[in-house]
């Protein structure tokens, strides 16, 4: 009786500490958004890895940490960022618990958009260690998404196959 109680406890607590695990991260990134929208650089990249790496909805868009401040800049300074908010959201951890994954459907000025990532523990804080942001099609629509895109990503693939 004694060990079933005690683990039971230890369900509870382990339980217990990951939705608190979980509750950090969902504050880490509705921050992270938040510092978007709010304009504050700073905060935004603050938030980030040093070695992170953010991947934008373009096929061009794989940019480090430094490579993302410098095309991001010029936003933050004119006022003109981005305004995402988390609609669903799922969160996942390793077993040491120092690593986490998560997808979310944000809603954006692109519509729903799809953002998906890794974070990683530094000290008490969650940081953002890869991040990618994916436009959201409806299935049905597809064919006539391809024939938007074909022309431009048409050169594109033949650029990246000569590589």
């Amino acid at each position: 009786m004694k060990n079933t109680i005690l683990l039971l406890l230890l369900v509870a607590s382990f339980a217990n500490a990951q939705n608190s695990e979980k509750d950090k991260i969902n504050q880490t990134l509705n921050a992270w958004h938040k510092a978007a929208a709010d304009v504050k650089f700073d905060t935004y990249f603050n938030t980030m890895t040093e070695d992170a790496v953010y991947i934008g909805t373009d096929a061009t868009e794989n940019w480090t940490k430094p490579d993302f401040k410098i095309w991001a800049k010029p936003y933050f300074e004119k006022g003109t960022t981005w305004n995402f908010t988390a609609l669903e959201r799922h969160i996942f951890f390793d077993k040491s618990g120092k690593i986490a994954w998560f997808d979310e459907l944000l809603n954006t000025q692109m519509k729903i958009c799809r953002g998906s990532g890794v974070l990683i523990k530094v000290g008490k804080e969650w940081k953002i260690q890869h991040y990618v942001l994916s436009m959201t099609i409806p299935n049905d629509e597809v064919d006539a998404i391809v024939k938007i895109k074909a022309p431009i990503e048409d050169i594109l693939i033949a650029k990246l196959q000569k590589k």
